[in-house]
């Protein structure tokens, strides 16, 4: 088998296996792997604001936007206007947010950082370079994309399970 091959159905595993988990978030929280990504940051912060929640995901506020709007139509978190700065609004999470936590399987960005980050530093580095090359080859350096093991555009709803 030419190695070209080997890479797309490596490619393909990736991809499969993300659209799996994703499945299997969507069945049990009814939630997508990026909101589940926001409800996690706003856990391991207490509260934020869109602002702050676009630059830890690495989108635009707009997306973030779209992404908290979906979260409050489902009660998962509450948004607050500012008691400080009244054009800033606080994002926290409900209690229907903290129990989607709790009640959902392990992300599978986190399985894959526990593991990457167990790996050599040259090796890290080379993995990095190979995934920069491979989006750059699809044409895909310049998608907003956040740090998310998800497919599909990252302001829809869960895929249906």
């Amino acid at each position: 088998m030419k190695r070209s091959e080997i890479s797309l159905i490596a490619l393909r595993r990736i991809l499969r296996a993300t659209e799996q988990h994703g499945r299997a978030l969507a069945a049990a929280s009814g939630l997508t792997p990026v909101q589940m990504r926001v409800l996690k940051l706003l856990q391991a912060d207490g509260r934020s604001t869109p602002k702050t929640l676009a630059s830890q995901l690495r989108v635009s506020q707009a997306t973030v936007t779209a992404l908290l709007d979906r979260l409050e139509t489902k009660r998962m978190i509450l948004r607050e206007r500012s008691a400080q700065d009244r054009r800033q609004t606080n994002i926290t999470l409900s209690q229907q947010g903290v129990s989607a936590i709790d009640d959902a399987p392990d992300p599978l960005q986190e399985q894959f950082v526990t593991r990457f980050e167990a790996l050599a530093d040259w090796e890290q580095a080379m993995i990095v370079a190979a995934l920069e090359r491979v989006a750059d080859m699809m044409d895909a350096s310049e998608i907003d994309a956040s740090p998310v093991l998800d497919v599909g555009d990252i302001r829809r709803g869960p895929p249906d399970a």
